[in-house]
């Protein structure tokens, strides 16, 4: 199965920041010797039949060799396909973001999580078991990561929209 994984906080090439290299050979040595890195926020594509064990494996092999513990999330290539050709166009893609985290299906209509994208002048306009789709209200604010770390309790990661758009639009074909 072909996988996106996102690293979260990385800025690869930057001090205290995993590199390509590392990254690259973190997943070779969970199994997966054949990545691709996208752009340098720490997106990789793998193949892979198990995923989570790759990730968690890449986790570990990563710090070790980096000395810069990240944690990844991951989603399916089609899942990530198929959320995009729904909400993709729909949208103007400045001021979205698309949001990974561990916390299951967020329910966006629960008092305490309304709150929470009312103050972080924010709003989850869709989201799935692991996943959300987040409309900042200022351009240039990226909010959808503490939202979603505040509402779930774990450790979430965005990207935005344009990205996952343009990895969409070169990876969907080849998967």
């Amino acid at each position: 199965m072909r996988c996106v994984a996102f690293m979260r906080n990385v800025n690869q090439g930057q001090r205290g920041h995993p590199s390509t290299v590392d990254i690259v050979a973190g997943f070779a040595d969970a199994g997966c010797p054949d990545v691709q890195t996208f752009q340098s926020n720490g997106t990789i594509l793998f193949d892979s039949d198990e995923p989570g064990e790759v990730v968690a494996g890449a986790e570990e092999a990563i710090a070790a060799r980096s000395g810069h513990e990240r944690d990844i999330l991951w989603i399916a290539l089609a899942d990530l396909v198929a959320i995009i050709g729904e909400h993709g166009a729909a949208h103007e893609s400045r001021g979205y973001e698309f949001t990974l985290h561990r916390g299951g299906t967020v329910d966006t209509q629960a008092p305490d999580a309304i709150s929470i994208m009312t103050r972080a002048r924010c709003e989850i306009v869709d989201a799935g078991p692991g996943w959300a789709l987040v409309r900042n209200d200022v351009d240039g604010q990226g909010n959808a990561t503490p939202v979603l770390e505040r509402l779930t309790g774990d450790r979430a990661t965005s990207r935005g929209l344009p990205t996952i758009l343009r990895l969409v639009a070169r990876f969907s074909s080849s998967g």
